[in-house]
């Protein structure tokens, strides 16, 4: 009776339900990742490559491992801070998806050809500056001439006329200032409606010799 109540204890210590807990955290934990499953190899609690090469992205891996290897990706992260690791995957990533696209010279040829549009599109803007400055000088030497046609037409006397002509067929005698009433009869008619009613013609001395005033 004794040996049957202490082997009983023996039996009931041991609690059912730790072996599955430990077993759902390890299938957690030791989920591969990309790296890891390219490379068939197991993957740790603290990979190095497993925050940066995620399982649903088994791509970004592969391309990176074929132009610098697993190792030298693996060194170069352990090298570095965890802040600056992202980055660096980055980094390898173009680097290697541009070395396949030219292998000559890779992500220095894609900067070279990125360098030699802005180059050209800095002429296109130069050159857009320079047509707009001329657009804009032609466009104030008009503004110019125009001002100064308006002040000349402004500062510009009207003309004393010797002879007015009035409406109609009316005929008037104009003498110019200084010349009196009695050289009048020297002088041109002007016939206002001649010519549309205003004509003024240019008033001179002629002798009644030269030409009469009255035919």
């Amino acid at each position: 009776m004794e040996s049957s109540g202490d082997t009983a204890p023996l039996h009931s210590s041991p609690t059912p339900t730790s072996p599955p807990a430990m077993a759902t955290g390890a299938a957690v934990v030791m989920s591969p990742c990309a790296a890891c499953k390219i490379l068939r190899r197991r993957c740790v609690d603290r990979c190095v490559l497993a925050p940066y090469f995620p399982p649903t992205d088994p791509h970004k891996f592969a391309t990176a491992h074929r132009v610098f290897g697993a190792s030298n990706i693996i060194k170069l992260l352990q090298d570095l801070p965890e802040e600056q690791r992202a980055d660096a995957v980055s980094s390898m990533v173009y680097e290697a998806a541009a070395r396949a696209r030219d292998p000559v010279y890779g992500s220095a040829g894609a900067i070279c050809q990125l360098q030699r549009q802005v180059d050209g599109l800095k002429a296109q803007l130069a050159r857009a500056q320079a047509e707009l400055a001329a657009a804009r000088a032609h466009h104030a030497h008009l503004v110019a001439l125009l001002c100064v046609e308006v002040a000349t037409a402004a500062a510009t006397p009207p003309q004393d006329a010797y002879c007015t002509g009035g409406g109609g067929s009316q005929t008037q005698l104009a003498a110019p200032p200084g010349v009196g009433s009695a050289h009048a009869d020297a002088l041109y008619v002007v016939d206002g409606g001649a010519v549309g009613g205003g004509g003024i013609m240019q008033a001179g001395h002629v002798g009644w010799a030269d030409e009469p005033l009255w035919t």
